[in-house]
């Protein structure tokens, strides 16, 4: 049986700011806007955290049976590594997953309820990135599934929710929140490509190659900056989240140098707190443009 540090580490808390920062961008737009909104914040996070948890452990899940996991580096995977059964890892994604459904409820019914349909598309996403007969995840579209979700619909989500509306402000924060957000994806399955290319999960890494992967990395960094730009010109405020340059800049030069396998763990780490710093920074920001 997982002990908790195992769970723990199976729900990947190092993907965890793709969950949290479009939330925070999102509640920086209302605020900005005058509208900020505990409740609908408060619920949106347990929505986007949950979704986030809920999808580590369908894939560790789908993964795992599939045998793709196996010989992969990095985090640990729960159904790979044998530490607990498909049933415990399948029961753990919809326990999570189903938190994160109730509190979409919550969400909708103080704001509005067409966002239970959005929310529904966001749950059959995070089941089917590798679950199901046809997983998306295995035909290169996990990165337009992150961009959409954890990027445009995390954060316009979470305006709307407080606002009724979405802002100029908020568009600009989704996209380069979506930009990081795909930018840890990309890291993760650069890192995974000779593991993913031999069990024919076909990732966009594996789809495009090594050096075409990495290019794809540093663009979406170059996105997120100019989408912080394209901020400051509505919210000069904003230029506080520049500070995600630092560890951007880190991950950016290890990846150019062709960091491989395991270095790729600390990239993967990077990214994240790239986004997290960003997502901070902007809505500092905002808050005090607001």
């Amino acid at each position: 049986m997982a002990g908790v540090r195992a769970w723990v580490a199976g729900a990947r808390p190092r993907t965890l700011p793709a969950a949290v920062s479009p939330v925070l961008v999102g509640s920086g737009a209302a605020a900005a806007a005058d509208g900020f909104e505990l409740a609908p914040a408060l619920l949106a996070l347990v929505v986007a955290v949950s979704l986030q948890v809920g999808a580590n452990y369908a894939n560790d899940y789908s993964d795992g049976v599939r045998g793709t996991d196996a010989g992969r580096v990095g985090p640990l995977r729960l159904v790979g590594s044998g530490v607990a059964t498909p049933t415990a890892v399948r029961t753990a994604a919809v326990v999570t997953l189903g938190i994160g459904a109730v509190a979409g409820i919550g969400l909708a019914s103080i704001s509005s309820w067409w966002l239970v349909a959005v929310g529904a598309v966001a749950l059959a996403a995070a089941w089917t990135y590798t679950g199901g007969p046809s997983p998306y995840g295995y035909r290169a579209l996990g990165e337009v599934a992150v961009f959409v979700f954890f990027g445009l619909v995390a954060v316009l989500g979470t305006t709307y929710a407080q606002l009724d509306t979405v802002t100029a402000v908020s568009v600009a924060g989704a996209i380069g929140i979506g930009a990081l957000a795909c930018a840890i994806l990309v890291a993760n399955n650069l890192r995974d490509i000779p593991t993913d290319a031999a069990s024919g999960k076909r990732t966009l890494a594996v789809v495009l190659g090594d050096r075409p992967t990495r290019a794809l990395y540093v663009t979406l960094v170059a996105v997120a900056t100019g989408s912080l730009i394209w901020l400051a010109y509505l919210a000069p405020q904003s230029l506080l989240g520049a500070v995600f340059l630092l560890p951007a800049a880190r991950g950016v030069d290890a990846v150019v140098r062709g960091a491989s396998g395991r270095a790729l763990v600390t990239v993967l780490h990077d990214a994240g707190l790239a986004e997290l710093v960003y997502a901070v920074g902007v809505t500092a920001g905002l808050v005090l443009h607001g």
